[in-house]
């Protein structure tokens, strides 16, 4: 990204200029994005909406493995006169910020990267792109499974006959949203701890040390996010998260051995 002066030339006053001018970029992008997003609107809740129909690809999914499974219908019913309408603005929105999101961290990015050294530019280059891709993760499995599973038990769940369930739009979207952004934020664990190891801040021998206490964390976390507060939806999002402390165990280790050899080699080396 060019500028007219480096960026160690730079004034206060300029450089909060060149930053006004990245989030105008970013806002203008994402107001485009979201218009067109809005004006396909049976595109739009398509998707949004499929994690409720019997025919998702998880519930088919489901039913090769472990045989058919109970069908269920759970109806979506909206109780304010605007409602359906902002909900419409608000999914438009959040899908064209989802769909510009690798331009948004490009534009932030080169603000802040003449800032860095050439080293701590490749390990931001690797934490921005790392920190990406886990966070789609986070929310392609929650839309792919925490949330499918989490609606079915939930939304078909009675005390009795007698009861139905009719579950509100608002409702509906609000928990996918939360748990889509919870599920992507925590799925940045790895990268938190990469970044702390390459720091010297973290070690994978008080990480196995503190497993137990780990585990306890894990489910008091999961208990504070999920929205419905049912033991369904805490164990479905706390196995996930016990799975990628796991994982940032073994990342820790690695960086560790990597940081040893480069300096048994720099002694060599020199």
């Amino acid at each position: 990204m060019s500028q007219s002066k480096d960026a160690d030339q730079l004034g206060f006053w300029e450089h909060l200029e060149v930053l006004r001018h990245c989030l105008f970029r970013i806002l203008a992008v994402t107001l485009v994005a979201g218009i067109v997003a809005f004006c396909f609107k049976n595109l739009l809740f398509s998707v949004v909406l499929a994690p409720k129909s019997p025919d998702f690809i998880t519930y088919r999914l489901f039913e090769r493995l472990v045989g058919p499974l109970q069908p269920f219908q759970v109806d979506l019913i909206n109780i304010e006169l605007a409602q359906q309408f902002i909900l419409h603005m608000k999914m438009a929105f959040w899908m064209g910020f989802i769909v510009v999101s690798p331009y948004v961290i490009y534009v932030l990015f080169g603000f802040v990267a003449p800032a860095l050294y050439e080293s701590e530019r490749r390990h931001a280059v690797k934490a921005v792109a790392g920190g990406y891709v886990m966070f789609l993760l986070g929310v392609l499995l929650n839309y792919f499974l925490i949330f499918p599973l989490t609606f079915r038990f939930l939304g078909t769940y009675q005390v009795d006959p007698s009861v139905t369930n009719v579950i509100s739009l608002e409702s509906y979207i609000s928990i996918l949203l939360m748990l889509s952004l919870t599920m992507g934020v925590i799925f940045e664990l790895p990268v938190l701890c990469w970044l702390l190891a390459k720091l010297g801040m973290m070690k994978a021998a008080f990480m196995k040390k503190y497993r137990r206490h780990a585990i306890v964390v894990v489910l008091v976390v999961a208990a504070i996010i999920t929205p419905t507060g049912d033991a369904f939806t805490l164990t479905l999002v706390s196995l996930p998260i016990y799975l990628l402390f796991e994982l940032s165990v073994l990342i820790v280790k690695r960086t560790e051995r990597k940081s040893i050899a480069q300096s048994e080699r720099s002694p060599a080396a020199s």
